[in-house]
Formats: C-alpha cells, structure tokens, sequence
C-alpha cells in the first residue's frame, strides 16, 4: 500500500503570516500549495465584496477543495492548505478532511500579537492597494472577535508558532 502525503493547516489571526508560512512550509516539505484567496479570485472573480460574500464563496468551494485535497494526499503528495483554520468548526472541517484521508495531519498555530498582526496588514496593505478594503483595522477587529484558539481538546497534531513569525 503507497504511503499517503500528510496534510499541513494554518490557524492564526488576520495578518499573522499564515499565507507567508504555508508557502515556506510547502517548498520546505516539498507539497502542493493549495490557497483559499486564490481559488476564490480564480472561481469567483469580483463577487467578493463584503466578509458575508467571503463566507458564501469560501463555503460554495469546500466540497471540489475536499475532493480535490483527497485524490493528492492518496497520490501521496503532501499538501499545505493556506484556508483558515481559525475557529473550532473551521478545524472540524479538517479533521474530517483528514479521517476521511486516512492521513497524517499537522496544525501550524501562528500565535501573534493583535498589534504584530495590524502592522503586517497595514504592509500588506500598502504592497497590494487592491487589497485595502479588507486590510485594515476594521475588517481585522471584526474577523478576530471569532477567532478561536486552538486546544488540545480537539485532538489535532498543533505546532505553535509565537512571538515575531
């Protein structure tokens, strides 16, 4: 039986450096990079327009993501996911991504200041202007009052990021 690949996560919030880090992580364990931003811009573009808008789309996309994550990781290629894994029900989605794989899985915490995470977003902001109406303060403190952090209770592999990322 061929090994499977094992499939790489991000929980952090808005601005902490997961789209940075799953393109590290995916070059360092040689895996298909798979990003939420991207598959929304290429499937829906300009329909995005509010953070209600991102919650339909994003949730419209999950069933070909999940099917698409599966026939890699049975392939036995990695993958690294950069789609949020920010609240408990998020990561429940990956768990069971990851059951129904028959995987291994690993849950990358990038646990950073909200102050860290403004100052990444007001860069961000400035090196891609076309992102501006959702980097800034406001979308940021809206998104972050349903962050969630990770626990032990839900029984994931969680590798915990802190401090300057």
């Amino acid at each position: 039986m061929k090994p499977k690949g094992t499939l790489t996560f991000f929980c952090g919030k808005m601005g902490a450096g997961k789209s940075t880090k799953s393109k590290a992580v995916s070059a360092e364990k040689n895996a298909v990079l798979l990003s939420e931003d991207d598959w929304l811009s290429s499937h829906y573009p300009g329909q995005i327009n509010t953070f209600d808008d991102y919650l339909k789309f994003s949730k419209m996309i999950k069933p070909f993501v999940k099917l698409h994550v599966l026939q890699i990781i049975n392939t036995g290629t990695n993958v690294v996911m950069d789609f949020p894994a920010n609240t408990v029900r998020q990561r429940a989605w990956f768990k069971q991504l990851c059951t129904e794989a028959a995987c291994e899985h690993e849950l990358i915490f990038l646990d950073v200041s909200n102050a860290q995470c403004l100052t990444q977003i007001a860069k961000r902001r400035t090196e891609q202007p076309e992102r501006a109406q959702f980097d800034n303060e406001a979308v940021f403190n809206h998104v972050t009052q349903f962050f969630e952090a990770p626990t032990v209770d839900e029984e994931l592999n969680i590798l915990r990021l802190a401090g300057d990322i």
